[in-house]
C-alpha cells in the first residue's frame, strides 16, 4: 500500500504528460512510497495513449478516464477514490506546479498539528499572463473577504490533503478552488506553503479570465451559503 497517491488531472495535455511524469519520479521515487493517479478528463487528443506508454517507464502510474468530459474538480475526485493512500498530493497536469515541491508539503506536515489536514501550495511569484494574474488576484481578495479562510492563493494546484477528510467534504463543481474553506468549515485547518511557480510551456490553458471571474463569483455565494450553516462541535464520549 502506498504511503503517497499524487492525483493529476489532464485534459489534452499529451506533451505535458512524459515530462511531468518523470518530474514526479526525481522528486519521490526511493524517497517515498507513492503512485501517480492519472485522470484524464476524456482529451480529445492523445493524451490516453502517450500515458499507457508512459506505464513502461512509471509503474507507479495508474490511469483514470472519464468517459465524458466532466472538469477538474470531478477529475480531481475520481482520482482521490481511486487512490489507495491516505494522504493525497495533487498536481495542475500542465508542467506550472514543480513536483520538487511536494516534499516540502510533506515535511511540513511532520510538525504539524493533528488538526491541519490541508497543506496549500502559495505561489509567491506568479509565472502567467498578466490577465490571469489580475483575475487570480481579484478573485483571492473577494473570497479571503466573504469566507476568510486565511489562504493567500487557492488556486494552487499543488496541495496535500488527508483522504478521508477531503472525500467527507461537501462535493459540488469547482470544489477544488474552496479547499481552506471547506477544510475549516469541517472543523480542521489549513495552512499555505511557498511553492515555485513555473509558466506554461506546452498546450494551452483551457479557459479565459472572465469564465474563472463569473464562475467564481457565482460559487463564491454557494460556499458562503455552506460556512454560515456549518456547526461544528466538540463531542466527549462518557
Amino acid at each position: 500500500m502506498p504511503e503517497l497517491s499524487v492525483v493529476v488531472p489532464v485534459f489534452n495535455e499529451r506533451d505535458n504528460i512524459p515530462p511531468l511524469l518523470a518530474e514526479i519520479a526525481a522528486a519521490l521515487r526511493g524517497k517515498v512510497d507513492y503512485e501517480a493517479v492519472y485522470v484524464d478528463d476524456a482529451s480529445s487528443d492523445d493524451s490516453l495513449d502517450v500515458l499507457k506508454a508512459e506505464r513502461t517507464k512509471h509503474p507507479e502510474l495508474r490511469i483514470v478516464r472519464h468517459l465524458k468530459q466532466s472538469g477538474q474538480s470531478t477529475a480531481i475526485r475520481n482520482g482521490v477514490r481511486a487512490a489507495r493512500a491516505p494522504w493525497i498530493a495533487t498536481l495542475d497536469g500542465d508542467g506550472q506546479n514543480d513536483p520538487a515541491d511536494i516534499p516540502k508539503l510533506i515535511e511540513a506536515r511532520k510538525t504539524a498539528a493533528p488538526k491541519v489536514k490541508l497543506f496549500a501550495g502559495w505561489r509567491t511569484t506568479r509565472r502567467d499572463s498578466f490577465n490571469k494574474r489580475i483575475s487570480s488576484k481579484v478573485a483571492n481578495g473577494v473570497r479571503s473577504r466573504m469566507l476568510r479562510d486565511a489562504t493567500p492563493d487557492t488556486g494552487c494546484g499543488l496541495k496535500l490533503f488527508e483522504r478521508e477528510t477531503f472525500l467527507a467534504l461537501p462535493y459540488f463543481d469547482h470544489m477544488h478552488r474552496y479547499l481552506p474553506a471547506l477544510v475549516k468549515r469541517a472543523g480542521f485547518e489549513s495552512v499555505s506553503i511557498p511553492v515555485s511557480h513555473r509558466p506554461r510551456t506546452r498546450g494551452v490553458s483551457k479557459y479565459g479570465m472572465l469564465d474563472r471571474l463569473w464562475v467564481g463569483l457565482a460559487d463564491l455565494r454557494g460556499v458562503a451559503w455552506l460556512m454560515r450553516r456549518a456547526k461544528v462541535t466538540d463531542i466527549q464520549e462518557i
